[in-house]
């Protein structure tokens, strides 16, 4: 049996208090809940070296992930992060002030614009992300491939299961 944890002590407090409770769904939603925020924090750290902030990583990924020539509109950057216009405006200023992005004009919207990652951009959302795998990986190598895998399997069957859920 695994050393008892933070999550153990307060479920066990819990226990205490409210004896009819089923204690075990707070274990696990506990559990995943600060393990995320420990990888967050870490990933955050991660990126931070690159001048980035989750939010401005998030969209420069997105521009990188989407192929050459790394340019989108503003709304297929906004519909990819589930992001208002007015959430996106912010992290595009960030991004542009640090050479990250250039604003285009839509050669087929006179009104639009289009969003191009610079080579700078490329270079630090690549470096970036080499940084972040470093970081999941040195997380996850308590487990061993087999826990991984069954892991994943499991998180991805929770995750279907509130895939069409917003995150609001």
């Amino acid at each position: 049996m695994a050393e008892p944890d933070a999550v153990d002590r307060i479920v066990e407090q819990w226990h205490r208090e409210l004896p009819d409770l089923e204690l075990e769904s707070m274990a696990l939603f506990g559990r995943v809940h600060r393990v995320s925020q420990k990888l967050r924090a870490m990933l955050g750290r991660a990126h931070g070296e690159y001048a980035l902030g989750r939010g401005e990583f998030d969209v420069l990924a997105s521009i990188r992930r989407s192929g050459e020539p790394f340019i989108l509109s503003p709304k297929q950057i906004g519909a990819t992060l589930m992001l208002s216009s007015g959430g996106l405006t912010g992290r595009l200023d960030k991004l542009e002030s640090a050479g990250y992005i250039e604003r285009l004009p839509d050669p087929d919207d006179r009104r639009g614009l289009k969003v191009k990652m610079t080579d700078r951009g490329r270079a630090a959302i690549e470096s970036a992300v080499r940084a972040g795998l470093v970081v999941q990986d040195e997380a996850l190598s308590v487990l061993s491939a087999d826990e991984r895998r069954t892991l994943d399997a499991l998180l991805r069957k929770l995750h279907t299961a509130f895939d069409d859920q917003p995150f609001l």
